[in-house]
């Protein structure tokens, strides 16, 4: 992944903070560089109105209130969409139909996501999500490399791979 200031301080909050909630705990008020959706804090420079609960040094909730501000979630869609071209596999492009709702208005909103993987991670005690995922999904060493049975035209009439012998 690509060292960028988000990553460094998201980092450098997991192994120096989020390790240190056992009780739970509310981190309140992250960095803009960290919340690309979120809304500026209302009386804090540089932070955003969001806030994250750990409990046994998990996450368990993020909240955030949505920004509403069209010009400044375009100016941060591009910013991600740089970074993804740079190599940041988590950053956006930029979703257009949702700018232009924005500039439609969008009345203030906020939400909030409790997963209920990490809940269950949670009441089971797990470390790894995929331990209490019900299909973990594994990506493939290479994504580039082309899987037989993806492809008709190299796999034989069962989907196995054709032989090049004949």
């Amino acid at each position: 992944p690509p060292r960028t200031a988000a990553r460094l301080l998201d980092k450098l909050v997991g192994e120096f903070l989020e390790e240190t909630c056992i009780n739970p705990t509310f981190i309140c008020d992250h960095p803009q560089i960290m919340s690309p959706l979120a809304k500026y804090h209302r009386s804090a420079t540089g932070l955003t109105e969001r806030f994250e609960l750990f409990v046994m040094r998990k996450e368990v909730c993020n909240a955030y209130t949505e920004l509403n501000d069209p010009a400044v979630q375009r100016e941060r869609f591009e910013q991600q969409a740089a970074d993804k071209a740079a190599g940041d596999d988590e950053a956006q492009l930029v979703d257009e139909n949702f700018c232009t709702a924005l500039e439609y208005g969008l009345p203030p909103t906020g939400g909030w996501g409790m997963g209920i993987d990490r809940l269950t991670m949670f009441l089971t005690d797990s470390n790894n999500i995929k331990e209490v995922l019900l299909f973990p999904a594994m990506k493939p060493d290479d994504p580039n490399r082309r899987h037989p049975a993806a492809h008709p035209s190299t796999a034989g009439a069962n989907g196995e791979e054709a032989s090049s012998e004949a």
